[in-house]
């Protein structure tokens, strides 16, 4: 016969792993505020930004921001690699570009 599972454990423990990944989440979310300079704004011109871009439906604008947001993260990867290894900046440049696909920066 087998051992009963334990749901309240696995609950827990599914539980627990949300709350640790909604935590990184947000401390990512904050790297990337400061990473691109918008630390500078106000918390109300920020989150003014922010509902705008999320109320955005226009396709073409949206991907403008996210091949921008792209673009960063590539040159963030350039200048984080080491000068000596092509392969290492190529290789930090995937993870990083796909990090947010939301990538892209306020309205232009």
């Amino acid at each position: 016969m087998r051992k009963p599972r334990d749901f309240d454990a696995e609950l827990k423990a599914l539980e627990d792993k949300a709350k640790e990944l909604k935590f990184r989440k947000v401390q990512q979310l904050g790297e990337l505020v400061i990473a691109t300079g918008a630390d500078m704004l106000t918390a109300d011109e920020l989150a003014g930004a922010l509902i705008a871009i999320a109320e955005t439906k226009d396709v073409a604008r949206r991907e403008a921001w996210a091949k921008r947001g792209a673009a960063w993260f590539r040159g963030k990867a350039r200048r984080a690699a080491p000068a000596n290894d092509d392969n290492a900046g190529s290789a930090q440049a995937q993870p990083l570009s796909t990090q947010s696909p939301s990538g892209g920066q306020g309205p232009n």
